[in-house]
């Protein structure tokens, strides 16, 4: 991989984008190579939880622009479309998708960290939709991710004025979940997912696909698929779950 590289230790996998002296930009390049790395995943079984993250001072400082500024529509449309189905795939992944964004999250970097599950940031993280400084709308479906997470009137104020958010306004409008000291961030984000991955891993993924369907398919798809969900865990590891805390013991997912 030229633009990635990826690891896998205890049961997660890290892929962290490595474009440093362009801020880590997205191209048509970095799209195929993270394609091919989830193609990778996909068959990893015991997989637990992916964490993305960023080399140098940004996560992804948007899309790259020396790439899209001679496109004509009909080329930027089918460049959303990369973007579209790649994000897509991350947020409905198999198992959680944590973005660690360790700097600027700006544009397309913002937009990838939207698909994910959700966000931890750096006290160093910066987010922002610039696209309109550009003449341009985001291009990977973050019109939509932002609202449903922040709310419509503050995501068309991000938008309009493409101001950056700091780290703890993040937090505070529910954009970020969780704000570590730079010092400690790359630790601190695998406490977490570490205790995520402690978890029954076919709930987890349950939880995951009951939240999206929900969102996707509106209260009443998501409710039906709730209960259907919920009688499939009692199963090996819902048995072994419940049996676990009678025992008062540590269950054994395996």
């Amino acid at each position: 991989m030229e633009t990635l590289r990826k690891i896998i230790e205890n049961n997660i996998a890290t892929i962290t984008f490595s474009r440093p002296q362009v801020l880590n930009a997205l191209n048509s390049k970095v799209f195929h190579e993270l394609n091919m790395v989830f193609d990778e995943l996909v068959n990893v079984q015991k997989l637990k939880a992916v964490v993305l993250t960023g080399e140098g001072k940004a996560f992804i400082a948007g899309a790259d622009i020396a790439e899209m500024k001679n496109m004509t529509p009909v080329e930027a449309k089918a460049f959303s479309l990369i973007g579209h189905d790649t994000f897509n795939r991350i947020e409905n992944f198999k198992v959680p998708v944590i973005a660690a964004v360790n700097g600027f999250a700006l544009g397309g970097g913002l937009e990838l960290a939207l698909a994910c599950d959700f966000i931890i940031a750096s006290t160093m993280a910066k987010f922002s939709a610039p696209e309109v400084n550009l003449g341009l709308i985001p291009g990977f479906n973050g019109t939509q991710r932002l609202y449903r997470i922040v709310g419509a009137a503050y995501a068309k104020y991000m938008l309009y004025t493409a101001e950056m958010v700091d780290a703890n306004e993040a937090l505070r409008i529910g954009l970020a979940q969780k704000i570590v000291p730079i010092e400690e961030f790359m630790d601190a984000t695998f406490v977490i997912t570490e205790k995520i991955a402690s978890k029954g891993p076919d709930a987890i993924r349950a939880v995951k696909r009951v939240i999206n369907i929900g969102l996707e398919q509106g209260y009443a798809c998501g409710s039906e698929n709730e209960k259907e969900e919920f009688a499939k865990q009692f199963g090996e590891q819902g048995k072994e779950g419940m049996t676990a805390f009678l025992e008062k013991r540590e269950a054994k997912w395996e």
